[in-house]
């Protein structure tokens, strides 16, 4: 009965996350650039420049600042799919998929600066002063589809618990039992204090953590790949070339190949970065900004960061490894090709890199779940919903076996997108309105800073 139930949910996980939509998700991509401009690529510089900025915006209505803003969506985004995510595609896919993880990334770019617009606009201020955005809201306010936005939520606050804590607080301890020999049951103890002391302090605390953990981690792991790269730059070309000939080759095309990289390229790429899930959006709402347009930019530079630099450094140094076809999957061929290079640290350094990626995506998450459930139940369901995400972090580190959990996150994760896309694109017309007022906004700041 077990198997047959699980079989079931595995088949329903491949049809939600089929073609069609994973064709919606960069249709829209694709759909909102051409509206758009290319805005991913002329305000790119601007939208880094304002990320990372010092300079944040304080007296604007708002939680947190646009940094924190960003680190909290990169928290729940930069995870295990860009160590595993990554080499489970280039082993589905061929080296190939690489080039359709950066073809979503790029759209996906468009598509995150549009849900961030709507994100801001459409917020609101709950019983508690705080801001609550994010799809529900402008599905309700903006689509005036209540129906939908309760769609959303319930499907955003069932993958919280899901994707977003069970199977990454797995994901842990696993890793620290594989490597350092720590035994699941204090891996799930020291998960739940450390979880539980960020999130009851809510989403002011959790950007505080989160802005100094996840440049670090992101430092730790990125730069580890760096160094791969530059110590055997002689293998770039080669495994450059590689990618791109796998993709657009006479035998790929004949045999198949190109299918199956443009699907789990897409696949993975979306599942890296979130563009058009309609989980990021939440942390923008909270961001403190002065316009929609300002905050867009600064979570554009998400997709940025996550799918095209971090996902790019994994994805290259897989392919310069060779390793890909030898039967090593996920973890284990990111693992085997990092002690290639580094020796048994590579190893330990893509361990210590999982366990903070997949700690950082159950605090981001969090913080997801945790608007969804205020959106369907009000304040009253805040801290009952607090104590079970940290419970369920616990017994998620202390299960042997999360494949069912995974089967279902995926379905929730994959339902999500679904009343979030269809909002992006039926609003796409006052995301271009609120893009044209904030570009007539940085041409007077401009003026009056050139005049001054």
């Amino acid at each position: 009965m077990s198997q047959s139930f699980s079989e079931l949910i595995g088949t329903i996980s491949n049809f939600v996350w089929g073609p069609p939509l994973l064709i919606l998700l960069v249709g829209t991509g694709i759909y909102l650039t051409v509206r758009l401009g290319g805005l991913q690529v002329t305000k790119l510089p601007y939208a880094l420049k304002l990320a990372f900025s010092k300079n944040q915006d304080k007296t604007s209505k708002g939680d947190i600042s646009h940094f924190q803003a960003l680190m909290t969506a990169l928290a729940a985004t930069v995870g295990t799919g860009n160590i595993v995510g990554v080499a489970t595609a280039v082993v589905l896919g061929g080296p190939g998929a690489i080039v359709w993880m950066w073809v979503s990334g790029f759209f996906g770019m468009a598509t995150k600066y549009a849900e961030a617009v709507l994100a801001v606009k459409y917020r609101v201020t709950d019983e508690r002063g705080q801001m609550a955005g994010g799809p529900m809201y402008y599905l309700e306010r903006g689509l005036k589809q209540r129906w939908l936005a309760v769609a959303f939520a319930g499907f955003a606050s069932l993958a919280a618990f899901g994707i977003g804590n069970g199977v990454q607080t797995n994901s842990v301890a696993m890793a620290l039992k594989t490597t350092f020999d720590v035994p699941l049951y204090v891996s799930g103890i020291l998960i739940m204090i450390f979880t539980g002391a960020v999130i009851l302090g809510g989403v002011k605390s959790i950007g505080r953590v989160v802005s100094y953990f996840v440049p670090v981690m992101i430092v730790f792991y990125l730069g580890s790949g760096l160094l791969i790269m530059v110590m055997n730059y002689t293998l770039i070309p080669d495994a450059i070339a590689l990618i791109f000939s796998s993709t657009f080759s006479a035998e790929a095309i004949g045999g198949g190949a190109i299918g199956a990289a443009i699907r789990y390229g897409v696949a993975r790429g979306v599942f890296s970065n979130e563009a058009g899930l309609g989980s990021a959006p939440i942390a923008a709402a909270a961001a403190k900004t002065d316009m929609p347009g300002r905050q867009a930019l600064v979570s554009m530079t998400q997709v940025f960061l996550d799918t095209l630099i971090v996902c790019s450094v994994t994805g290259i140094t897989l392919v310069m490894g060779g390793q890909i076809g030898s039967g090593l999957e996920g973890v284990e061929l990111t693992t085997a090709t990092f002690e290639q290079f580094l020796g048994p640290a590579g190893g330990y350094i893509v361990t210590i890199g999982l366990v903070m990626f997949a700690y950082s995506t159950v605090l981001g998450w969090s913080y997801y779940g945790e608007r969804s459930i205020h959106y369907l139940f009000g304040q009253k369901s805040i801290l009952p919903y607090r104590i079970a995400f940290v419970l369920v972090a616990g017994l998620g580190a202390m299960t042997t076996n999360l494949n069912l959990v995974w089967a279902l996150s995926d379905v929730f994760n994959g339902l999500m997108a679904i009343p979030n896309l269809i909002g992006l694109l039926f609003l796409s017309g006052v995301v271009i309105a609120e893009t044209k007022r904030f570009n007539q906004q940085l041409e007077l700041e401009n003026r009056n800073r050139k005049a001054s």
